[in-house]
């Protein structure tokens, strides 16, 4: 029985929001495609009307989370209060990518790290709009200190297992960035 085209994309787009959810949970190496197929309710033998191999699905699953999160806030306040907020924390699932995966991406493949740098050049580029400085390169260079700042407090926020360091964190960070009031609690839809 022939699939219709509308099915065909949804199909697909299942694929790509499990295996975005499955990379940033648990590590790309440790997903198989077949877990994958069964999280997007399909079988593994349709993977391949999809896509050429893993590698493939990869790149195009970060391709569809960065979409999904779309490019943030570029006020450096409340771009840093939804970032590094509670709930950001503990949606690793569902959250940023690069942090998601920051110890892994330096060894995926090609297509998938091209990926990577187009968000985070994509990102910086768009925090560089309103970050202090008096010309386009100051700007630009504020912008990534503060992106890898971000970036690298949910990091090391998340792998603590202590939840009053984790807060500390998290909350020196957002201070570093200017008041943007406290932390927002729900599921940041722009965290990214």
């Amino acid at each position: 029985m022939r699939v219709s085209r509308d099915q065909v994309a949804k199909n697909r787009a299942a694929i790509l929001r499990a295996a975005g959810r499955l990379f940033r949970e648990r590590g790309c190496d440790a997903v198989s495609v077949a877990e994958v197929m069964k999280a997007a309710g399909l079988t593994h033998g349709g993977f391949y009307g999809h896509f050429r191999n893993k590698d493939d699905l990869v790149a195009q699953a970060l391709a569809a989370a960065f979409e999904e999160l779309g490019p943030g806030p570029a006020d450096p306040a409340e771009s840093a209060a939804l970032y590094l907020s509670d709930s950001h924390r503990a949606d690793v699932a569902g959250g940023c990518p690069i942090a998601a995966l920051a110890s892994e991406a330096a060894r995926l493949p090609g297509p998938a790290r091209a990926e990577m740098t187009r968000a985070m050049r994509g990102r910086i580029e768009r925090m560089a709009q309103t970050a202090p400085g008096a010309d386009e390169q100051a700007r630009r260079q504020a912008a990534a200190a503060q992106w890898a700042s971000m970036v690298g407090a949910l990091v090391l926020a998340r792998l603590s297992d202590d939840p009053a360091l984790s807060d500390e964190i998290l909350e020196a960070a957002r201070a570093r960035f200017g008041p943007a009031g406290p932390a927002p609690q729900g599921v940041p839809a722009k965290a990214r």
